[in-house]
């Protein structure tokens, strides 16, 4: 017997996962979304996977114009994640007038990431409500230092870097 659509959200809801947005722009239009549907396929050639919902309105402009911005977000980023979640009542074309942009790219990506990545969506694969997304990525940028958001337990949460525990210590 496969569980409940509840019994699976309650376990997926313990599954802690970076918060990122995902940001698109070009002929189709400009939009991002807050999501923690992010993993690594492969290093070669890079490849990330993102679920995004079926049923967003944005879906169809990130399929639609091919090229998206991966934005994980850090530890002091919780309020652009709620506003990307559509939490705020601020509108899209608002949020893109804010000084966290790196303009430099041809799709957004955040100035202060913890990590942006920009690729091309090479393959999409519809499952249930979402699609997974496979996007190749052509440029990658890493900062170094601060707090992961992580998204557990239907909370926000920031994440330091944890001391190594050599293995048969006790911490």
């Amino acid at each position: 017997m496969n569980p409940s659509r509840n019994d699976f959200r309650e376990a997926m809801a313990h599954l802690p996962a970076a918060v990122n947005i995902l940001t698109t722009d070009g002929p189709n239009g400009r939009c991002g979304i807050t999501l923690s549907a992010v993993c690594s396929v492969t290093d070669d050639p890079p490849t990330v996977l993102v679920c995004v919902n079926r049923g967003s309105a944005m879906h169809d402009v990130f399929q639609a114009n091919g090229r998206v911005g991966l934005n994980v977000l850090g530890g002091e980023q919780q309020q652009l994640a709620l506003h990307f979640a559509g939490a705020t009542k601020v509108d899209m074309a608002e949020r893109f007038t804010w000084d966290v942009w790196d303009r430099t790219h041809d799709v957004p990506v955040l100035s202060d990431a913890l990590v942006t990545a920009v690729g091309t969506i090479k393959d999409t694969l519809p499952m249930g409500s979402h699609s997974v997304l496979f996007v190749e990525i052509e440029r990658i940028r890493t900062r170094t230092g601060g707090q992961s958001l992580v998204y557990f337990n239907r909370a926000f949460h920031r994440l330091g870097a944890a001391p190594c525990v050599p293995e048969g210590a006790t911490a």
